[in-house]
């Protein structure tokens, strides 16, 4: 098992570090240019600028005009406007603005042209693509995981937590399978069922693929380790109809996610409830050891620590990643 859990942590690492590599090529190639050089969020309520020749000192703040780009009815105006320079000495307009900014939103920024010959500007302005990325598997690992606090997939989490070498099994076939289940239903959702018009049928479509996955999951670790496949015992079968395999595809395509967020974020979901697991099974194994009142072994202790955990995720709320 050791060295099946070291054959997958390498093929992730080399999985992040690809998409560390195409990501970072989109989000760093921000030269547009033009006038405008690059253009990013600053603070909270910050959009920074930065353009290739100086601009004339009294820029007035109403000559911008800022929206986000899902919502153009909404214009806004920047209360002042900052010159500077970047550490490159390229000169740079800092927009501030009197409240925050929701930067998980693509903002449409313009105005008039400020230096003759420039043209004016109409450009977008969004987080890095590396840093979304991120966000969607830190947000599903820890703010949102699903089990300590969206509470999906209690049955599994409960069955196959006694024991620490078996949770981390099932945690890692799990993910296993949440990746290939989301990536397939990602390709029928995308070429079939949006172009044809059947989103209705995306619940029955996406439970047959994940009960095709862990059929062949099923069949794959019968053969290769039979006795975590013994361990792991009914609990396997019960993985098709388990909420957080059918949450991902379904989250996948109400967001309109490509393939490589939907990966991040069944990687996310699956490390969720791997770590969730092998949390959970440390725990049960000193359980087993500590005085406990006759009335409270078992499940019942199991289910306060679990309420324990819950709580302790609930400390991740709000947090914002990059």
């Amino acid at each position: 098992m050791n060295n099946n859990l070291r054959n997958y942590l390498s093929i992730a690492f080399a999985f992040f570090l690809f998409v560390g590599i195409v990501a970072g090529f989109q989000c760093c190639s921000s030269d547009t240019g033009g006038f405008i050089k690059a253009k990013e969020f600053g603070g909270e309520n910050e959009i920074v600028l930065t353009t290739s020749q100086p601009v004339q000192d009294n820029i007035a703040p109403e000559s911008f005009t800022v929206f986000e780009e899902n919502d153009p009815d909404i214009l806004m105006h920047p209360s002042k406007i900052e010159k500077g320079v970047d550490q490159k000495n390229n000169p740079t307009l800092t927009l501030s603005f009197a409240d925050p900014l929701n930067q998980s939103n693509t903002h449409v920024v313009k105005a008039p042209e400020l230096v003759p010959g420039t043209g004016p500007i109409n450009l977008e302005v969004a987080r890095s693509y590396l840093a979304f990325l991120v966000s969607i598997f830190i947000a599903n690992l820890l703010i949102n995981n699903y089990v300590f606090t969206k509470y999906l997939g209690l049955c599994v989490f409960m069955g196959t937590s006694k024991r620490k070498k078996t949770a981390t099994g099932m945690g890692i076939v799990f993910t296993i399978v949440m990746l290939v289940s989301a990536v397939m239903s990602w390709l029928v959702n995308t070429y079939i069922l949006q172009p044809f018009h059947l989103d209705f049928l995306q619940v029955v479509v996406f439970i047959g693929l994940v009960s095709l996955t862990v059929q062949a999951v099923d069949t794959i670790l019968r053969k290769v380790n039979p006795i975590l496949f013994n361990s792991f015992g009914v609990f396997l079968v019960l993985v098709i109809a388990n909420c957080i395999i059918i949450a991902v595809p379904l989250y996948m395509a109400n967001n309109h996610y490509n393939l490589i967020e939907t990966i991040m974020l069944a990687l996310g979901a699956g490390g969720g409830f791997l770590l969730a697991l092998y949390l959970m099974s440390n725990v049960r194994e000193r359980l087993e050891l500590a005085p406990i009142p006759e009335s409270f072994r078992g499940l019942p202790i199991a289910f306060v620590m679990a309420g324990q955990f819950a709580l302790a995720f609930l400390g991740f709320s709000g947090l914002q990643i990059l």
